[in-house]
């Protein structure tokens, strides 16, 4: 196997599945989904529209949340119009009320709650999600700074038009079967996972001689999982305190929209150690609480934290509010530490948001931005007073302050009198040898997505000798975590913090470590026209097998684990997918595109998949491409999938 710096090899590879968001539909009380739903045009419905806030009989809970993992966009800025449930009686509910801006690339560490909505009580059958282009910036990670796609260049896969007004919008549909709907009864708060596959919805087409173009075919899938594994926030205005309890009330407003329609509300729940940064000033635990409850109602906050999925109890971490929150009364930006040079920061591959809102979202490939001894700094997840000389190079962070434009044209954001926000970062690379005394020295192959040559490490240290080097980085990694699976030479990763400015050695804190030998492997498999009529040598219901002439006539072909790349040549065999019996909630999708449409059918067992597959290749309908995700054993060379989508042109 060969270790692959895989930012730097995408011109060969058309899509890739690491990208993996997730829209979850937060609750209680619905059985696993075995058979199919049938997902295709927008549900018309017979029964009218209802908004969240026109529930004036019995309602239920139906918490939202919307993720995504790191992949080959630097940038994804859309607009999603909206997201509806339907009802069998064919009443559709709306649970985002307004159109928000949204950059699927940032939503990397991060969950963010999209909705708290009420809606009536009933069988929901189905979920759409409409998503506009019109004004889309897509960046795809091109390992040197990012290609920028042309709105020309953003294709309708189903019609090959560009995406662009009047036909910029594109609906991700998944019905539910008529027998097992998602329930929604009064009193509780229901619960169904949809995934919206980027790397799978996204085909990149990349050429040394025209203009990169990336053609979207949109792929959404169902389970019953939300993802728990990451941290989530809750954004929206201040409704109440309740000091006794130690909890507040939130008026949802996703993202950065400050629009006067909510998306429902929901409570937050912080305690003795839930850190506090209002209006740039940082307080911790009561004292924090009670400076929020002094703030006037309609002030804008965000809490990061995590949901008890048995209780739905949101639980905060760390709050902001005021101008400390980015878009509220001020500028801000997300993206990572690309130099520090003194108080000044070079700022790399991050969203500006400016006081008008989301509307005015902007994707930057660098910026200069300056801090000072007036800008309040915090960290998701830790408490404890911080200071500027916490913000070194790679770290993740979010800044506010004041957008400019200097006289070279160059974007400037103005942070001396703001807030810094250090978000979690995440390396990839190869550990260079046994972890010693609770260090790791990694050969780093990425900081969040971005080759390490990109970041000029000079002040980390606390010596010029002692600054960060990417051929040899340092982790510091806690006892709680175990190393013991780690092996010099394997590829790994970790999420934490950078350390401190001019305090390296270590390089990086730990709180998180990525071991690759327990991830699952990704595989996609892409044939060109007119497809395949029957890519699998074995077809049971225990096992598909494809074999190695098939793996060859792919014109696109990527087996990987985390960042190790297995060759086809190696699969001497071909590859055999079973499914993976402890899954706790399955996807198996086929996706049948017409001329001018596109049927999605989701399984949650791979029984019933199978029968339909066996029954869709009836010798004319050929496939185009094959997607999985699982468990990969290369000495079988099986992979046991606990996900796997089938797409027929």
């Amino acid at each position: 196997m060969q270790f692959m710096n895989w930012f730097r090899d995408w011109r060969t590879v058309a899509t890739r599945w690491r990208r993996l968001g997730v829209i979850a539909l937060g609750a209680m009380a619905l059985t696993a989904c075995g058979g199919g739903g049938v997902g295709g045009a927008s549900p018309a419905g017979s029964g009218g529209v209802a908004s969240p806030t026109a529930c004036t009989s019995a309602c239920g809970g139906a918490l939202v949340t919307l993720t995504d993992a790191p992949g080959d966009f630097l940038s994804y800025i859309v607009t999603v119009d909206s997201l509806t449930l339907t009802r069998s009686d064919g009443t559709v509910v709306q649970t985002l009320p307004v159109k928000t801006t949204v950059d699927f690339a940032q939503l990397v560490n991060l969950s963010e709650i999209v909705s708290a909505a009420q809606i009536p009580d009933g069988n929901y059958v189905s979920a759409s999600m409409t998503l506009d282009y019109s004004g889309a910036t897509i960046v795809v990670d091109n390992g040197n700074g990012g290609v920028t796609i042309a709105p020309d260049q953003i294709i309708d896969g189903q019609t090959s038009q560009p995406l662009v007004a009047p036909n910029s919008t594109m609906t991700l549909n998944l019905s539910l079967p008529s027998n097992q709907p998602l329930v929604i009864t009064e009193g509780t708060v229901a619960n169904l996972a949809l995934d919206f596959n980027l790397a799978a919805s996204n085909a990149i087409t990349p050429s040394a001689t025209s203009p990169t173009t990336v053609t979207v075919n949109p792929v959404l899938s169902g389970s019953l999982v939300p993802d728990a594994t990451k941290q989530i926030r809750v954004r929206g205005g201040l409704v109440s305190v309740n000091a006794g309890a130690g909890t507040y009330l939130v008026a949802v407003h996703p993202f950065e929209d400050d629009n006067s329609t909510d998306s429902g509300q929901t409570t937050v729940t912080t305690t003795a150690s839930t850190t506090f940064t209002i209006n740039g000033v940082n307080t911790v635990g009561a004292a924090g609480l009670a400076q929020l409850a002094a703030l006037p109602a309609g002030t804008t906050t965000a809490a990061f934290g995590t949901l008890d999925q048995t209780t739905m109890t949101f639980t905060a971490t760390n709050v902001l509010a005021g101008t400390s929150v980015v878009g509220s009364g001020g500028d801000g930006v997300q993206g990572s530490v690309l130099a520090r040079n003194g108080n000044t920061l070079t700022i790399a591959n991050g969203d500006t948001l400016s006081s008008q809102g989301s509307e005015d979202m902007h994707y930057v490939s660098q910026l200069t931005a300056t801090i000072g001894t007036g800008t309040s700094v915090s960290a998701l997840g830790q408490n404890g007073a911080l200071s500027i000389q916490d913000i070194s190079v790679g770290q993740r962070v979010e800044l506010t302050g004041t957008l400019a434009t200097d006289s070279s044209g160059n974007t400037t954001l103005d942070a001396t009198a703001g807030t810094a926000v250090l978000l979690p970062t995440r390396i990839v690379g190869t550990l260079s040898g046994a972890v010693s005394n609770g260090v790791a020295t990694v050969a780093l192959q990425a900081i969040d997505g971005q080759a390490p040559a990109t970041f000029d490490f000079a002040g980390t240290g606390t010596t010029s000798a002692q600054d960060a080097v990417a051929t040899a980085y340092t982790v510091a990694i806690p006892q709680s975590l175990s190393t013991s699976s780690l092996a010099a030479g394997a590829p790994v990763g970790f999420v934490g913090m950078v350390a401190p400015f001019g305090n390296a050695p270590p390089d990086f804190d730990a709180a998180t470590i990525v071991d690759f030998a327990n991830t699952a492997a990704q595989l996609h498999l892409e044939w060109p026209d007119p497809g395949q009529t029957m890519p699998f040598a074995t077809l049971t219901n225990a096992q598909l097998s494809i074999a190695p002439s098939m793996l060859a006539a792919a014109d696109e072909f990527e087996l990987s684990i985390g960042p190790e790349a297995v060759p086809a040549a190696s699969l001497s065999a071909g590859i055999n997918l079973t499914p993976d019996l402890g899954a706790a909630s399955p996807v198996y999708l086929i996706v049948t595109e017409n001329a001018d449409t596109e049927q999605e059918t989701s399984y949650s067992t791979f029984n019933d998949f199978v029968t339909a597959l066996t029954q869709a290749l009836n010798g004319s309908a050929t496939v185009s491409s094959v997607s999985a995700e699982g468990g990969f054993d290369a000495a079988t060379g099986t992979m046991t999938v606990s996900r796997m989508v089938v797409h027929f042109q």
